[in-house]
């Protein structure tokens, strides 16, 4: 029996400070969000780098949607469904390649140029009068509804028409600015393949938990605390710095009053990030010649200002998060209602000392790799929460802390660092997204 048909049948699971358990658990939604959230949101694809050549692609998924990611002979990049329109087999299985000047159905040899345009058919006299040349069939690979390379960064949206890419992100892109700007020639590279996670629960709850600031010292005392622990009981001379490695995993012990405040900011659209005056990135060590560099491409003032900018996590709605001062993004693929892939790469920095794509490597391994000490804190949570949310105890998972009412989410705002108003402003976006091509209940009926 379907549930939810309608836009009230959507809008009913989120209220100003609650969401119903259905929205992490049932199936319907899950195939809901793939039809329409991510079909209505502008998602990441993947960067420009990845694909330096002419002819080179790599293959991912926007929601459930296969695609490829091509660099096509204009020197432009170009994002397709990686469908065949004749018997919709997949063109491209492997996960990057060069696919020269055109691409090649395995199965029947429809040949199509990199921007999907139909180049050949064998055989072809075999269709002449039969109207293919008139189908959405015979015009070539199907390109998706829309695409920005912004700065490097490959976005798309699925849909043909919906909201344009500047109105979607907004002031949000202050963030990328950010991060490629550390560059000193403003540029990045992606720095090798990324490190891939399986989680068993649902999506929303990474996206969540990168601006949850109240669980850090809770959940990661038994690796971060440890560490700290062995490292505060070793005999370290008086004034000596901190190695790398704990520069990266001691801040996750800090007490909650240090992420009060810091600050959360959230922008329009489920956007939004923690750190607005300083992060767990703050006080990592200078690296030798990288200001100097930087004065030498912007100037000291601008530098400075660049540099002094640590945001912590930035959630760009609906599933990836960056980390600016270590170059780091994340992104939370749905594979199922309970099932996520988590993809973490990183960039280099482009005349930039070599130390600064160690530390960022460092990160990774340490916090978000399946060996991570402190990656498995999390996936613990995750997985007890998805358990759990199959309880019939409630039916309502709670976000109020600091709730006010009449929030509104179409302004920007920067509050206490642990809010949960980042949370709410992604479910505003949610439905909002959710329901853009959702019938009414008064459409519905007039329809039956």
């Amino acid at each position: 029996m379907t549930t939810y048909r309608t836009k009230q049948d959507i809008e009913a699971l989120v209220t100003p400070f609650q969401v119903h358990r259905d929205v992490y658990t049932s199936d319907e939604v899950y195939r809901l969000e793939m039809k329409h959230l991510f079909a209505n949101s502008w998602v990441f694809v993947g960067h420009d780098s990845q694909t330096p050549n002419k002819g080179d692609y790599y293959t991912t998924q926007i929601g459930d949607q296969p695609v490829i990611q091509v660099r096509h002979s204009d020197g432009e990049v170009k994002v397709l469904h990686n469908r065949c329109p004749h018997k919709g087999t997949k063109i491209a299985i492997d996960r990057t390649g060069n696919t020269g000047k055109f691409f090649r159905c395995p199965y029947h040899a429809w040949s199509f140029k990199t921007d999907g345009c139909l180049l050949a058919i064998p055989l072809k006299k075999g269709y002449e009068g039969t109207g293919l040349d008139q189908t959405e069939n015979g015009k070539g690979m199907k390109s998706v509804g829309a695409v920005m390379n912004y700065r490097g960064f490959i976005f798309a949206r699925l849909a043909d028409e919906g909201i344009g890419f500047e109105d979607y992100f907004g002031d949000s892109l202050s963030s990328f600015d950010n991060m490629i700007d550390r560059s000193p020639a403003g540029k990045l590279v992606v720095a090798g393949q990324p490190l891939r996670y399986m989680h068993r629960c649902n999506w929303k709850m990474l996206v969540e938990n990168q601006t949850d600031t109240c669980h850090p010292m809770v959940a990661h005392e038994s690796s971060a605390g440890t560490a700290v622990k062995i490292w505060e009981e070793m005999d370290q001379p008086e004034g000596a710095p901190k190695p790398p490695a704990m520069q990266i995993i001691a801040p996750f012990m800090s007490p909650y009053e240090f992420f009060e405040d810091m600050g959360i900011r959230t922008w329009p659209n489920g956007h939004g990030h923690t750190g607005v005056s300083h992060s767990i990135h703050s006080d990592y060590s200078e690296i030798p010649g990288y200001f100097e560099k930087m004065s030498e491409a912007y100037g000291e003032e601008k530098a400075k200002q660049i540099l002094g900018e640590n945001r912590h996590n930035t959630v760009y709605f609906p599933n990836i998060m960056i980390k600016g001062p270590i170059q780091q993004l994340r992104n939370f693929i749905p594979l199922g209602p309970d099932k996520t892939l988590v993809e973490s790469w990183i960039y280099r920095l482009v005349d930039a000392p070599d130390e600064l794509v160690a530390r960022t490597a460092m990160y990774n391994r340490m916090i978000n790799a399946p060996t991570s000490i402190v990656g498995h804190d999390d996936l613990e949570m995750y997985e007890r929460a998805q358990e759990g949310l199959m309880s019939d105890g409630l039916e309502w998972v709670n976000i109020q802390r600091l709730y006010k009412d009449g929030e509104d989410f179409d302004t920007q705002a920067e509050e206490n660092g642990t809010t949960e108003r980042q949370m709410r402003n992604q479910f505003h976006a949610w439905t909002k997204f959710m329901t853009l091509s959702l019938p009414s209940e008064d459409a519905l009926e007039a329809a039956e």
